[in-house]
């Protein structure tokens, strides 16, 4: 906020379609880790008073699928809005996985992942990134392979009768042990790797709120994104991305969602580490 109480202008990176997604995404991932993890790690004390709270196994079960139908609609509702991206900004798929906005990895990723690593090193300057980095490409298809794995074994399990009429009985076992381990893989990544990445990075440390908020200082576009930064003001396009700043009292309610959602995932980490070093079964 400027002086005298006006509400500075910031750069909108997400829209509202994208922030509600998220949301969603975040509730149902974590209904699925806390509910998913009480029945992976049962014979734990801490998974024991967890499902207590959450009204038992059964219920927990309940609270599990209702989550993981969640989950497939945030994705297919993304799939949709990418279609429409397709037709309204760039015209083909083409220019929509291949272009200069495309979340798909290319030669520059690679590029700047190693002048990354020389940058971490003092070998390097740090990398002029671009709207997306290697690392937000990383945790974006890290959710189209989750939906994959995880997805299709986790309605493997949930009908199995359907599925058992022309798959063997055995793959059963297989699709249990590939659910639950992936599961677990994703948890542990998303709770460590991703948090880091998005909030505990010096440069945004103790907290990111863009993705709830949409909006971010221009300051930080032009420290955080300075090739993005550079190619809108030269193509007279950064005005038109600008709109005034929420105003305290929502970016607060925000902060104190976000807080809760690194609690619960960090406390997520402790209780696995738990689980595999003293007690895993």
């Amino acid at each position: 906020m400027s002086n005298g109480g006006v509400q500075r202008r910031q750069f909108v990176r997400f829209s509202r379609l994208q922030r509600i997604l998220h949301i969603c995404m975040i509730v149902s991932f974590m209904s699925l880790a806390l509910t998913g993890l009480t029945l992976k790690f049962s014979y734990t004390k801490w998974a024991s008073v967890l499902s207590h709270l959450l009204g038992g196994f059964e219920n927990a079960g309940y609270i599990h699928r209702s989550a993981a139908v969640v989950m497939f609609g945030v994705f297919i509702t993304h799939l949709v809005d990418l279609y429409k991206l397709k037709k309204r900004e760039h015209g083909s798929w083409r220019e929509l996985l291949l272009g200069p906005g495309s979340m798909t990895m290319n030669r520059r990723d690679l590029t700047e992942f190693v002048g990354t690593l020389k940058w971490f090193v003092g070998r390097g300057p740090r990398p002029a990134y671009g709207r997306w980095t290697y690392w937000e490409k990383f945790d974006y298809f890290a959710v189209f392979w989750g939906i994959a794995v995880i997805g299709s074994t986790g309605l493997t399990l949930w009908f199995p009768v359907f599925f058992t009429q022309f798959l063997p009985g055995w793959l059963l076992n297989v699709t249990t042990i590939i659910h639950s381990d992936e599961a677990l893989l994703a948890t542990g990544f998303i709770f460590t790797v991703h948090f880091f990445n998005t909030h505990l990075r010096p440069e945004k440390f103790p907290m990111d709120i863009t993705v709830f908020t949409g909006r971010m200082p221009l300051e930080e576009l032009e420290r955080d994104k300075p090739r993005e930064y550079e190619e809108l003001v030269a193509t007279g396009k950064l005005e038109e991305k600008m709109e005034e700043a929420y105003q305290p009292i929502v970016t607060q309610t925000i902060r104190a969602f976000a807080w809760a959602a690194l609690a619960v995932g960090f406390s997520i980490v402790l209780w696995i580490i738990y689980a595999m070093l003293f007690a895993y079964r």
